[in-house]
């Protein structure tokens, strides 16, 4: 897919105050690592996080959504009343129904033409939302639009902590389907996409692929355990994380190369690299296979972890805010989650509007 009159306005994303160190996780786990004689350390070791955020207890994503996006108009300083669509694409939401979307419309006081739903695709939610915005400015059905996340990972790894400590049955090879979920993390990041009669930047969004492997989706599922009422309280995830990963990166490397064809770009004329953040495992296996250079990349899930959807953005922003991009480079935003999907995207990157780096 191609596009001529799409540009990526502005990045942003909102990092959570509180921290929750591996050390301290492990600390916690402290019952199931004595019982099956565990060797502390070995998370941070395996995935190379050292720490991760989370909300305040009770907050909703959508409470955060709408600081992020309100952040990204300041950022961008972007006319609100031109905003023709607002996607809430985060794999965490408010209620069942209404969309997220709505009341995060709502409290934003965007215009009433507007476009406003939730969509959902695991890690991959923002960038469908880039894709499905996208082409309704390249179609001139809108000129501007709004895709926002957020994330939050207390519940699920509550929930982790408190399964794991406290079913005696479960065995070392027990562990292992709950081992991703303790690599998550909390954030929230918000994309604006105008048509080129609106861009202040002129960051041009070229296009990019995408692909899905469905064979593999049962490889990574998370649900609320309806034991615990139904509540976020008893959020669960399951994880084939050595599968996963294996066919995760074997989807990427095909979509790479449909990417290089659909762009004319290739390994080496990329600037920088904007990868979903799993782990070092990941990270290097993948770099590896689609034979790019990881000094291109930006990394943050050392010490964000896996942010879910706001992933990719996140880095994004903190890497545009920190200076990493410069003028006239060319951006590949690197997508893959549990379904299996990929997508991928080219930025002709031109301007930053603020370049400021948030800790």
């Amino acid at each position: 897919m191609r596009y001529q009159n799409v540009y990526v306005e502005g990045i942003t994303c909102v990092l959570p105050d509180e921290v929750v160190t591996t050390d301290e996780l492990e600390t916690r786990l402290a019952p199931l690592y004595e019982r099956l004689k565990l060797p502390y350390g070995r998370l941070e070791l395996m995935t190379g996080i050292r720490e991760r955020r989370i909300w305040p207890k009770g907050e909703l994503p959508g409470d955060q959504s709408v600081r992020t996006v309100n952040k990204l108009f300041e950022e961008t300083g972007a006319d609100r009343g031109a905003v023709g669509a607002l996607i809430h694409a985060s794999v965490c939401r408010d209620y069942q129904e209404p969309a997220t979307a709505c009341d995060v419309h709502r409290r934003l006081e965007l215009p009433g033409r507007c476009i406003v739903h939730d969509i959902s695709n695991a890690c991959l939610g923002l960038l469908s939302g880039i894709l499905l915005t996208a082409n309704l400015i390249e179609l001139g059905q809108i000129e501007s639009a709004v895709v926002v996340g957020t994330e939050t990972s207390r519940a699920l790894m509550e929930s982790t902590i408190e399964l794991l400590c406290s079913d005696t049955s479960i065995t070392r090879r027990g562990v292992k389907p709950a081992f991703a979920s303790l690599t998550i993390g909390s954030g929230s990041a918000a994309i604006l996409l105008t048509n080129g009669n609106r861009t202040r930047t002129g960051n041009r969004l070229l296009g990019g692929v995408v692909l899905a492997d469905s064979r593999h989706a049962a490889l990574c599922r998370s649900q609320v355990d309806v034991t615990a009422g139904g509540n976020a309280s008893g959020q669960l995830m399951e994880t084939d994380s050595e599968a996963l990963l294996h066919a995760g990166v074997g989807a990427a490397a095909e979509a790479f190369k449909m990417f290089q064809a659909e762009t004319g770009w290739t390994a080496e004329s990329i600037s920088r690299t904007f990868c979903h953040q799993v782990g070092v495992a990941h990270e290097k296996l993948l770099f590896e296979t689609l034979g790019l250079d990881p000094a291109k990349n930006y990394r943050t899930f050392s010490y964000l972890g896996n942010t879910g959807s706001v992933a990719l953005p996140t880095a994004a922003a903190l890497g545009i805010e920190s200076g990493f991009v410069g003028e006239g480079e060319k951006i590949a935003l690197l997508g893959i989650g549990s379904g299996i999907n990929v997508i991928m995207l080219a930025v002709e990157w031109n301007k930053t509007l603020r370049k400021t780096a948030q800790s």
